[in-house]
C-alpha cells in the first residue's frame, strides 16, 4: 500500500550509485525524462501516480495492486486479555470520505490501464471496505474482469468486539485490459495449484507471518505485508517468464521479490523510503530460481504461442483461394476457401473454428486440429502441420 507519509517522516530519496544494491532504489529525476525507456528491477520512490505517468505507454504485461483499503476505523480495537490489537491505522489508509476515495482510486487506475499492454492484464485486492468501489471504477474505465477470487485465511483476526462476523477473507479482481485483449492464462500451470484438477476461484492461505513477516524493533514493519503464496500463484497463472511484473503500492516489496525468484522482470512504486528500503534488501536477498525459468508445462507453452492467423497459409502460399478442406478426415464434409481466409460449407461463411463448430453441433472446436488438407503427396494432411512451419520461419 501507498499514500501520502508526512513531510517531517521522509527520508532523502536514495538514487543510483555505484553499488548495485542502492542503484535498486530509484527517483523521479533518475527516470528517462520523456519516459521512452522503461526501468526494470527497480524501485521508484515516488507517488504512485506520478511514477506511472513517467513510464512508457503500454509497457506493462501484469499489475498486481494492493491499495489503501481505507478502513476507517472508529476506535481502537482490544483483545478480551485487555492488550490492544495491532490493527491497520497508518496514516496512508486514512483517505477520508467515498468522494476523495474514489478520486484517489480513478486516477490510479487510470495511470494503471494506461501502462499496461493491450493483451495485459491487472489484479487488485481489497477488503469489503473498498473493492466493490474499485470494480466500479475498473469497468468503468474498460477493464474486463476475468474473476473475482476470494483468499480464504485459514488464521484470520477474530472480530473482538463481537458486533459482526470475523472478516475471514480478502477479494481480489481479475481483469484485463479490455474485452478484446488476450490475457495470458497459463491454465495448466494453475491445475499444478489443485491436485491437477481446474483452480478453483477460492484460494485457501495463510495470513503473512512468521520468519516471512518482516519486521522493526520487534514489530510488524508493514501493516498489510501479503503472503509470498498469494503472488506466486497471480504470477505463475497470468504471466510468463521474462514479462514485466507492476506493483504501484510496493509496500515491502512482496511482489518483487516474488517475480525475481519466477524469472519476471519487475518495477515497484512505493512512495515511503522505509518500506522501499526494507523492499531493497529483502528483494536483494532472492535466489531466482532456475526451474522456473522455463517453468511453463508444455500445453502453456503452445497455448501463449505467437498466433498465426489462418489467412497468413494462403499469403506464404500454402493454401490458395478455391481450394477444399475437409473436416476430420471426412470427405463428405468439406468447405472452401474464400480469398480472405474465411472457409464456405453451403450457406454458412466464418472461421476455421466458427464452421468446425457448426459441424461438431455446436461444441466448441481449435479448427487448427479438425480441417485437413491433400497434401502434395496425395495424403490428408492436418493444416496445423502448416502453421508450424509458418512459426519456424518467424
Amino acid at each position: 500500500m501507498d499514500r501520502a507519509i508526512p513531510a517531517a517522516e521522509r527520508e532523502p530519496h536514495r538514487t543510483p550509485g555505484a553499488s548495485r544494491m542502492e542503484g535498486m532504489l530509484v527517483d523521479l529525476n533518475s527516470l528517462d525524462a520523456d519516459g521512452a525507456t522503461l526501468p526494470l528491477d527497480v524501485i521508484i520512490v515516488a507517488d504512485c501516480v506520478a511514477a506511472m505517468n513517467s513510464l512508457p505507454e503500454a509497457s506493462v504485461d501484469l499489475i498486481f495492486a494492493d491499495p489503501p483499503y481505507n478502513l476507517q476505523l472508529r476506535q481502537e480495537l482490544w483483545r478480551p486479555d485487555h492488550s490492544r490489537v495491532d490493527a491497520v491505522n497508518d496514516a496512508w489508509d486514512q483517505i477520508g470520505g467515498f468522494a476523495e476515495y474514489d478520486a484517489f482510486s480513478q486516477a490510479w487506475l487510470t495511470a494503471c490501464r494506461r501502462v499496461l499492454k493491450p493483451d495485459g492484464s491487472i489484479w487488485v485486492i481489497g477488503t469489503y471496505h473498498n473493492i466493490h468501489r474499485l470494480g466500479r471504477i475498473m469497468q468503468d474505465l474498460g477493464c474486463w474482469i476475468l474473476n473475482d477470487v476470494v483468499w480464504v485465511k485459514t488464521n484470520p483476526m477474530p472480530n473482538f468486539r463481537g458486533v459482526r462476523l470475523t472478516n475471514a477473507h480478502e477479494t481480489l479482481i481479475w481483469a484485463a485490459r479490455s474485452e478484446r485483449s488476450r490475457h495470458t492464462f497459463n491454465h495448466h500451470a494453475a491445475k499444478a495449484y489443485n491436485g491437477g484438477k481446474q483452480l478453483r476461484s477460492d484460494w485457501t492461505l495463510p495470513l503473512c507471518s512468521r520468519s516471512e513477516r518482516l519486521k522493526s524493533n520487534g514489530r510488524k514493519l508493514h501493516s498489510t505485508q501479503k503472503p509470498e503464496a498469494l503472488l506466486e500463484r497471480v504470477l505463475t497463472i497470468s504471466s510468463r517468464p521474462g514479462d514485466v511484473v507492476l506493483d504501484p503500492f510496493f509496500g515491502t516489496g512482496t511482489t518483487g521479490a516474488v517475480a525475481r525468484r519466477l524469472h519476471r522482470r519487475w518495477i515497484g512504486i512505493e512512495q515511503d523510503p522505509r518500506y522501499a528500503e526494507a523492499a531493497r534488501r529483502r528483494i536483494e536477498a532472492v535466489t531466482p530460481d532456475p526451474a522456473a525459468a522455463t517453468s511453463l508445462p508444455e500445453d502453456d507453452r503452445r497455448r501463449t504461442a505467437v498466433r498465426t492467423p489462418f489467412v497468413a497459409l494462403l499469403q506464404r502460399g500454402l493454401l490458395r483461394p478455391g481450394q477444399r478442406l475437409c473436416f476430420r478426415r471426412d470427405l463428405s464434409k468439406t468447405a472452401v476457401i474464400e480469398s480472405d481466409g474465411r472457409l464456405r460449407f453451403g450457406s454458412i461463411v466464418g472461421s476455421i473454428h466458427k464452421i468446425g463448430t457448426a459441424l461438431s453441433n455446436g461444441a466448441p472446436c481449435n479448427g487448427w486440429a479438425h480441417w485437413y488438407y491433400d497434401a502434395p503427396d496425395g495424403s490428408l494432411q492436418c493444416i496445423d502441420r502448416l502453421r508450424q512451419a509458418v512459426r519456424a520461419e518467424s
